[in-house]
Protein backbone atom coordinates (compact mmCIF):
# COMPACT_ATOMS: atom_id res chain seq x y z
CA UNK A 1 0.00 0.00 0.00
CA UNK A 2 0.92 3.64 -0.99
CA UNK A 3 0.22 6.21 2.06
CA UNK A 4 -0.27 10.18 1.69
CA UNK A 5 -0.15 11.84 4.68
CA UNK A 6 -1.33 15.10 4.27
CA UNK A 7 -0.68 18.04 7.35
CA UNK A 8 -3.23 21.51 6.16
CA UNK A 9 -1.81 24.93 6.04
CA UNK A 10 -2.91 27.77 3.64
CA UNK A 11 0.85 28.99 3.45
CA UNK A 12 2.35 25.71 3.65
CA UNK A 13 0.36 22.22 3.27
CA UNK A 14 3.02 19.51 4.25
CA UNK A 15 3.41 15.77 2.11
CA UNK A 16 4.73 12.80 2.70
CA UNK A 17 4.74 9.37 0.05
CA UNK A 18 5.65 5.90 2.43
CA UNK A 19 5.00 2.52 1.15
CA UNK A 20 3.92 -0.08 3.27
CA UNK A 21 4.88 -3.76 3.03
CA UNK A 22 3.66 -5.83 6.21
CA UNK A 23 4.92 -3.84 9.17
CA UNK A 24 8.16 -2.02 6.58
CA UNK A 25 7.75 1.12 6.22
CA UNK A 26 9.94 2.90 3.51
CA UNK A 27 10.06 6.76 2.46
CA UNK A 28 9.06 7.57 -1.01
CA UNK A 29 9.09 11.42 -1.31
CA UNK A 30 8.13 14.53 0.75
CA UNK A 31 7.25 18.18 0.49
CA UNK A 32 5.58 21.43 0.93
CA UNK A 33 3.51 23.03 -1.44
CA UNK A 34 3.82 26.77 -0.65
CA UNK A 35 0.45 29.12 -1.72
CA UNK A 36 1.52 33.58 -2.14
CA UNK A 37 0.51 35.10 1.38
CA UNK A 38 -0.51 38.35 -1.01
CA UNK A 39 -3.02 36.35 -2.87
CA UNK A 40 -6.39 36.01 -2.10
CA UNK A 41 -7.84 33.36 0.08
CA UNK A 42 -9.62 31.41 -3.73
CA UNK A 43 -6.71 32.01 -6.09
CA UNK A 44 -4.27 30.48 -2.63
CA UNK A 45 -6.60 27.70 -2.28
CA UNK A 46 -6.48 27.14 -6.10
CA UNK A 47 -2.77 27.09 -6.47
CA UNK A 48 -3.03 24.88 -3.61
CA UNK A 49 -5.13 22.55 -5.46
CA UNK A 50 -3.14 22.29 -8.04
CA UNK A 51 -0.08 21.50 -6.46
CA UNK A 52 -1.50 18.89 -4.37
CA UNK A 53 -3.47 17.17 -7.37
CA UNK A 54 0.01 17.01 -9.21
CA UNK A 55 1.73 15.16 -5.74
CA UNK A 56 -1.08 12.54 -6.23
CA UNK A 57 -0.66 12.24 -10.27
CA UNK A 58 3.24 11.65 -9.65
CA UNK A 59 3.08 9.46 -6.60
CA UNK A 60 0.24 7.22 -7.18
CA UNK A 61 -0.98 6.77 -3.40
CA UNK A 62 -3.59 4.09 -2.85
CA UNK A 63 -4.46 5.29 0.83
CA UNK A 64 -4.27 9.06 2.11
CA UNK A 65 -4.50 10.34 5.51
CA UNK A 66 -4.91 14.13 6.80
CA UNK A 67 -4.46 16.20 10.01
CA UNK A 68 -7.70 17.19 11.76
CA UNK A 69 -7.30 20.79 13.14
CA UNK A 70 -7.28 22.28 16.23
CA UNK A 71 -9.12 25.55 17.08
CA UNK A 72 -7.41 27.82 17.95
CA UNK A 73 -8.25 31.19 19.71
CA UNK A 74 -8.41 33.55 16.58
CA UNK A 75 -11.62 32.40 14.73
CA UNK A 76 -10.41 34.15 11.12
CA UNK A 77 -7.02 32.06 11.14
CA UNK A 78 -9.01 28.67 11.73
CA UNK A 79 -11.81 29.27 9.06
CA UNK A 80 -8.78 29.70 6.84
CA UNK A 81 -7.09 26.70 7.81
CA UNK A 82 -10.56 24.84 7.45
CA UNK A 83 -10.56 26.30 4.00
CA UNK A 84 -6.56 24.51 3.36
CA UNK A 85 -7.90 21.68 5.11
CA UNK A 86 -11.04 21.37 2.65
CA UNK A 87 -8.64 21.38 -0.35
CA UNK A 88 -6.28 18.26 1.46
CA UNK A 89 -9.28 16.36 1.82
CA UNK A 90 -10.58 17.48 -1.47
CA UNK A 91 -7.79 15.91 -3.79
CA UNK A 92 -7.37 12.36 -2.77
CA UNK A 93 -11.28 12.25 -2.80
CA UNK A 94 -11.13 12.95 -6.48
CA UNK A 95 -8.65 10.74 -6.76
CA UNK A 96 -10.86 8.01 -5.69
CA UNK A 97 -9.42 7.84 -2.49
CA UNK A 98 -10.85 7.29 0.46
CA UNK A 99 -9.41 9.81 3.45
CA UNK A 100 -8.57 8.53 6.76
CA UNK A 101 -8.39 11.38 9.10
CA UNK A 102 -6.29 12.03 12.52
CA UNK A 103 -5.74 13.70 15.46
CA UNK A 104 -3.00 15.77 16.04
CA UNK A 105 -2.30 13.98 19.50
CA UNK A 106 -3.13 10.52 17.67
CA UNK A 107 -0.88 11.09 15.17
CA UNK A 108 2.23 12.01 17.96
CA UNK A 109 0.93 9.28 19.88
CA UNK A 110 1.49 6.42 17.08
CA UNK A 111 4.94 7.78 15.90
CA UNK A 112 6.35 9.33 19.29
CA UNK A 113 4.27 7.29 21.84
CA UNK A 114 3.35 10.48 23.15
CA UNK A 115 0.01 12.59 22.67
CA UNK A 116 1.70 15.94 23.58
CA UNK A 117 5.10 15.69 22.19
CA UNK A 118 7.00 18.63 20.64
CA UNK A 119 7.66 18.86 16.96
CA UNK A 120 11.38 18.30 17.37
CA UNK A 121 10.34 14.63 18.73
CA UNK A 122 8.18 13.90 16.02
CA UNK A 123 10.67 14.85 13.33
CA UNK A 124 13.28 12.79 15.56
CA UNK A 125 10.62 9.56 15.02
CA UNK A 126 9.87 10.16 11.61
CA UNK A 127 13.33 9.82 10.76
CA UNK A 128 14.56 7.03 13.21
CA UNK A 129 11.09 5.06 11.49
CA UNK A 130 12.27 6.20 7.50
CA UNK A 131 16.05 5.88 7.82
CA UNK A 132 17.90 8.38 5.51
CA UNK A 133 15.08 10.14 4.88
CA UNK A 134 15.72 13.74 3.40
CA UNK A 135 12.88 15.87 5.15
CA UNK A 136 11.42 19.05 3.08
CA UNK A 137 10.49 20.54 6.72
CA UNK A 138 8.34 20.74 9.52
CA UNK A 139 5.31 20.64 7.33
CA UNK A 140 6.67 17.71 5.08
CA UNK A 141 7.87 15.58 9.18
CA UNK A 142 4.39 16.35 10.29
CA UNK A 143 2.60 14.58 7.05
CA UNK A 144 5.20 11.70 7.19
CA UNK A 145 4.30 11.31 10.90
CA UNK A 146 0.37 11.57 9.46
CA UNK A 147 0.97 8.74 6.89
CA UNK A 148 3.29 6.52 9.04
CA UNK A 149 0.25 6.84 11.58
CA UNK A 150 -2.36 5.90 9.06
CA UNK A 151 0.02 2.70 8.12
CA UNK A 152 -0.28 1.70 11.80
CA UNK A 153 -4.07 1.98 11.95
CA UNK A 154 -4.56 0.31 9.02
CA UNK A 155 -2.68 -2.87 10.30
CA UNK A 156 -4.37 -2.94 13.32
CA UNK A 157 -7.24 -3.05 11.69
CA UNK A 158 -6.51 -5.38 9.20
CA UNK A 159 -4.90 -7.60 12.30
CA UNK A 160 -8.46 -7.06 14.04
CA UNK A 161 -10.42 -7.89 11.13
CA UNK A 162 -8.39 -11.22 10.80
CA UNK A 163 -9.21 -12.11 14.34
CA UNK A 164 -12.83 -11.55 14.27
CA UNK A 165 -13.31 -13.50 10.73
CA UNK A 166 -11.15 -16.03 12.24
CA UNK A 167 -13.46 -16.04 15.29
CA UNK A 168 -10.75 -15.44 18.27
CA UNK A 169 -11.86 -16.76 21.74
Amino acid sequence: MRVIGIDPGLRNLGWGVIDVAGTRLSHVANGVCVSDPAADLASRLLDLHGQLTRVLQRHGPTQAAVEQTFVNKDAVATLKLGSARGIALLVPAQAGLVVGEYAPNAVKKAVVGVGKAAKVQVDHMVRMQLPGVAIAGPDAADALAVAICHAWHCQSAGRLAAAVAGGVR
